[in-house]
């Protein structure tokens, strides 16, 4: 049977094993799809040896995803651009390496209604979750995306690296006082119960929020977003699902629907987190 692995570090909390087993039962597709510990010197090592034995593909999670990069024979744009690698596929010994993050987060806000040509985006952080989806916003033809880091140089660099007149970057406190169509969340400020320094008056009623984590009900960014008038609040499970999708066809070259198991997803953890 095909072998397909997640690795990281930690990886107990990894859904990709529910999720990737469902998307092959639902597409009929004969795999075994597996979590992986990985020590945080051993990264190539597991990788060559995993390639070794016949492998066929894997999903790379915290802290693997540079690493994963200089592994690779060949990368897709994506990944290239982003400097960063979500998705091994493997053949005949050769490894791909392509990031679907992006497009994972892209598929959930239209499957939510939101569109993207032609609005201005507010994305917060310039860190690797950053990296990995700045190109298939900016394909979806934005008006345009700016990019607020703590450490403004980082946010530079990013533009800098996508090269592209839609993109500018600023300070939290340097934020302009517009109309964002969209504010992304792209910090780690939920998880440790923090909220990205930002001022409330950037809300308004159909401003859409985007949390790229989740959680047991509303993130805390999400809250503060609710508290301060957004009526569009979405975190970042569908991002999740849509970029486990989007390696599934890599791998088996069909697209599984997701939204069966987005919805086992979610009840799941309202009901055990």
């Amino acid at each position: 049977m095909d072998q397909y692995r997640v690795y990281g570090n930690p990886i107990k909390q990894s859904r990709s094993p529910f999720i990737h087993t469902a998307f092959a039962k639902s597409t009929e597709q004969q795999l075994c799809y597996q979590s992986e510990f990985v020590p945080l010197d051993t990264f190539a090592q597991t990788i060559k040896q995993f390639v070794i034995a016949g492998g066929k593909g894997a999903n790379i999670t915290v802290p693997f995803k540079e690493q994963a990069l200089a592994l690779c024979d060949q990368l897709s744009e994506r990944a290239q651009l982003a400097g960063a690698v979500n998705t091994l596929s493997i053949n005949n010994g050769q490894i791909f390496g392509d990031n679907t993050d992006g497009l994972g987060l892209v598929k959930d806000l239209l499957q939510n209604q939101v569109g993207i040509k032609g609005v201005n985006i507010l994305f917060l952080g310039a860190g690797g979750a950053a990296k990995g989806v700045i190109l298939p916003l900016l394909e979806q033809q934005p008006n345009s995306i700016i990019i607020a880091n703590r450490t403004v140089s980082k946010a530079q660099d990013l533009c800098r690296q996508f090269n592209s007149d839609k993109l500018s970057a600023c300070g939290f406190e340097q934020i302009a006082n517009k109309h964002y169509d969209v504010i992304i969340n792209a910090t780690s400020a939920s998880l440790s119960g923090n909220v990205p320094p930002i001022a409330e008056q950037l809300i308004h009623s159909d401003t859409v929020c985007y949390d790229m984590v989740y959680g047991q009900g509303l993130t805390p960014f999400l809250e503060w977003a609710k508290q301060s008038g957004s009526e569009k609040l979405i975190d970042g499970l569908g991002m999740l699902v849509g970029q486990a999708a989007e390696s599934f066809n890599l791998w088996r070259g069909v697209m599984p629907e997701t939204e069966q198991v987005l919805q086992s997803l979610r009840a799941s953890l309202e009901n055990n987190n």
